[in-house]
């Protein structure tokens, strides 16, 4: 039983860094780009993005851990909807800085969002303190998906 918690926190672990490290790789490789672009004046310092970004990973990981230690809570569904939400956030990257296609970006973003809402959802199900824990989750992805549509309004 030890083996097979152990096993899947290591694959759980794996995908949430493979989520940051693809999504990384696109938003760094698009940065120039992204740099270029018509801003709103009322624009996050730089510092926030990734800060947030890492405090929703490691979020992440820690509930999905936990949901693995207590199997009987936990179903496949929550962990489709995790992946879900993880393809979601790297094929935004993909699309936004690295098509640099500002409109696609915002029906993946606006997609990621509602996903966002339903893992909430499947987590105050669950337990109440996951829903509080990931609740800046869709809050983040609120104000990134308001921030790309005003930066698609403005270029």
């Amino acid at each position: 039983m030890k083996n097979k918690i152990v096993l899947k926190s290591a694959i759980v672990a794996t995908c949430v860094i493979l989520v940051a490290f693809i999504g990384g790789i696109f938003t760094n490789s698009g940065m120039d780009w992204y740099e270029s672009l018509n801003k709103p004046t009322q624009w996050p310092p730089k510092f926030l993005f990734p800060l947030v970004w890492t405090i929703i990973y490691v979020l992440s990981f820690i509930i999905m851990f936990l949901l693995i230690k207590n199997e009987n809570k936990s179903n496949k569904k929550d962990f489709i909807i995790f992946a879900i939400n993880g393809i979601l956030n790297v094929l935004w990257c993909i699309v936004f800085f690295g098509l640099q296609q500002l409109f696609l970006g915002q029906v993946i973003i606006i997609l990621n969002l509602i996903m966002s809402f339903i893992l909430l959802i499947e987590l105050e199900n669950i337990k109440d303190i996951y829903f509080y824990l990931l609740s800046i989750y869709p809050i983040w992805l609120s104000i990134a998906t308001t921030l790309n549509l005003a930066t698609w309004i403005l270029n």
